[in-house]
């Protein structure tokens, strides 16, 4: 890759670290600024990372650095917020998380950002959608991680259910980051069949390995961050190489899937300009309803967003 790539990411945390860990080991960047308002936390994760490029060699350039960093990003990954607790909800966690988007686009509001921004501080979808009204660009620009992680539990569990390659599954989770995503097992193709062809796979199970495993994670060591960094890294090369590929990702729907004024997660295809096109499954009657079921939740937690940090 000859031309020179830059990726901010801001929040150093659990998150922001394994991300930039990850996007190193992708190669899609040749500098990585690490962002935090704990200066020498991102200076430390920053050295950490920086050490773990010299065998083998990779050369990439990974450092701690300020908001302004952001103007020439051709990239910018949104990690602030805190970590969920056992029991808890992403739903849980928007107080915190919006009183933080919100003083982050003070920080930003200076610059002139021309690079795509891909928030990941959940609850994912109301807060990509705050950011991308605070910060005044287009969907195509401004959007989250979304339903990737999902997406990815998903196609594990059905890989495991079946015994086949995670190569040979095509399926998506679509609607909130959260317990209220749905499974559009009518888009379901294993080896190239249909989800009926695989009688030994139970949907219930299905839906509720995806809501459940990052619960289950989050009991077991504290925090998530192996699954969302390669996920985040996997995103990046999509934009940066411009793969054009279809992925899950939160995004302002505008008449997409009859739906309007919320953002959700829906297979999108993937490339330099960030979202370049919405793609709109088949879905059936029962599942078009799970999908609005899943978007009112978003609305209503939109509307909640606006009301604890009005934007100016």
């Amino acid at each position: 890759m000859s031309e020179h790539r830059k990726i901010a990411v801001i929040g150093a945390g659990h998150v922001g670290s394994h991300c930039a860990q990850a996007l190193c080991w992708r190669w899609c960047a040749q500098e990585i600024v690490l962002i935090d308002k704990e200066k020498e936390k991102a200076i430390a994760q920053a050295m950490d990372i920086a050490d773990s490029l010299s065998f083998p060699a990779a050369d990439i350039t990974v450092r701690a650095g300020d908001y302004a960093d952001c103007a020439d990003a051709d990239l910018i990954f949104v990690a602030i917020g805190k970590a969920r607790l056992p029991g808890q909800t992403r739903l849980d966690l928007l107080g915190d998380s919006v009183k933080m988007a919100k003083e982050l686009i003070g920080q930003l509001s200076p610059y002139s950002l021309r690079g795509i921004v891909v928030s990941i501080t959940n609850p994912a979808d109301i807060i990509a959608d705050y950011l991308r009204k605070g910060l005044h660009l287009p969907r195509n620009q401004v959007f989250s991680t979304g339903t990737l992680l999902d997406t990815a539990r998903l196609i594990r569990t059905i890989a495991e259910k079946t015994g086949m390659s995670r190569q040979a599954v095509t399926a998506f989770s679509l609607g909130e980051h959260g317990d209220s995503s749905m499974i559009p097992f009518s888009a379901i193709r294993i080896g190239g069949l249909p989800l009926e062809s695989y009688p030994m796979v139970n949907r219930a199970e299905l839906l509720e390995r995806t809501h459940g495993i990052g619960m289950d994670i989050i009991n077991g060591k504290g925090s998530t961050e192996f699954g969302i960094g390669q996920s985040a890294a996997f995103l990046a090369d999509a934009i940066l190489r411009d793969r054009k590929a279809v992925l899950p990702v939160s995004v302002q729907l505008c008449g997409e899937y009859g739906q309007k004024d919320v953002s959700c997660g829906v297979p999108c295809v993937i490339g330099k300009s960030g979202v370049e096109k919405i793609i709109e499954l088949p879905l059936t009657p029962d599942e078009q309803e799970q999908l609005q079921a899943s978007c009112d939740v978003i609305r209503k937690h939109i509307a909640l967003a606006e009301q604890i940090a009005p934007l100016d």
